[in-house]
């Protein structure tokens, strides 16, 4: 078991412990460090053995675990490029969500979601489980295949409503508050989950390395792979349904209280919202649910089981 998740396992428990922790590994700062001080601080971790199974009480070495959360791969032990590193996801999607929220023409809309949804996709499939395939270059050509499908139809479907209202004029004040101010949260948060599941399917068709409490790996799960995959589409949907609707009902109170006097000032304002909800709410969906995820016996595969008495096993989830 990988280093990485060693660290999830003795630190993560619980919700409260891994917010904390991602909070500090979604520093931009950390983006930074170059490719030699990330190696360093791998090579340290990995000749302090002692840290991957007990609570971490010197400060230094638990920044490092941190540099290494948020800069190397768990199961292929290589580092992250840059641009698709945890650190990196929220300098570039905020200004994406910025301008996805603001769009009123269908043509300008289907452009910057189909550039979100490219993003986060890729970012899903770089940061996916890495367990090994068999015939790699046809998975890979698979999944760039489902991820453009993906993305390509995600931002159809985030443009349908506009392009509806502008082809049959619908210009009444009840369905322009409904395709400008509520659908957008349901649609981006479901087409979110949508790109999760098809650019890691491979993960529940082929399944993914489960491993025993000692980080000896055990089998091929497909049932950890659905369950990993499921997951992960849950906490990317919570995280931009909610960075769409939040800030709509917060502007609809400042605005109904008038906070705000002066008219120009509501885009800014509105910026600093959506840039207060995504900056909460990315360690809040990236701690939901456990980095070193963990699977029953009775719910694996019967050829795994034969092999192992085992009661408890655990995979990684990827984010």
């Amino acid at each position: 078991m990988d280093a990485n998740l060693r660290f999830w396992r003795a630190e993560g428990q619980s919700f409260f412990q891994r917010f904390l922790l991602w909070a500090d590994a979604l520093d931009p700062l950390l983006l930074l460090k170059s490719s030699n001080e990330i190696k360093s601080t791998r090579l340290l971790i990995q000749t302090n053995e002692k840290t991957l199974s007990e609570p971490i009480q010197n400060n230094q070495t638990k920044q490092a675990f941190v540099l290494s959360l948020s800069s190397v791969h768990p199961d292929t032990d290589k580092i992250i490029p840059v641009l698709f590193r945890p650190p990196a996801f929220m300098p570039i999607t905020l200004p994406l969500v910025i301008i996805s929220s603001v769009q009123r023409e269908a043509k300008p809309s289907f452009f910057w979601q189909f550039v979100f949804h490219t993003y986060t996709t890729a970012f899903t499939l770089i940061n996916g489980n890495g367990t090994p395939k068999a015939e790699e270059y046809s998975l890979q050509r698979k999944q760039l295949f489902l991820g453009l499908g993906a993305v390509s139809y995600s931002a159809c479907v985030g443009a349908f409503p506009l392009i509806s209202v502008n082809r049959y004029m619908l210009k009444s004040p009840l369905m322009q508050f409904v395709v400008r101010k509520l659908l957008p949260a349901p649609l981006f948060g479901l087409t979110s989950a949508f790109t999760v599941a098809m650019v890691r399917s491979p993960e529940f068709d082929n399944g993914i390395e489960v491993m025993d409490r000692n980080g000896k790996v055990v089998g091929v799960s497909k049932k950890a792979g659905e369950k990993a995959v499921m997951e992960t589409a849950l906490s990317r949907a919570v995280l931009f349904g909610t960075t769409f609707l939040l800030p709509e009902v917060l502007m609809y109170c400042v605005q109904r209280a008038r906070f705000v006097k002066n008219p120009r000032a509501l885009g800014p304002v509105r910026m600093f919202v959506v840039t207060s909800v995504l900056a909460g709410m990315l360690p809040v969906s990236f701690s939901m649910f456990p980095q070193c995820g963990e699977i029953k016996r009775a719910d694996l595969e019967p050829e795994i089981l034969s092999s192992t008495e085992e009661t408890e096993f655990f995979y990684n989830r990827g984010i």
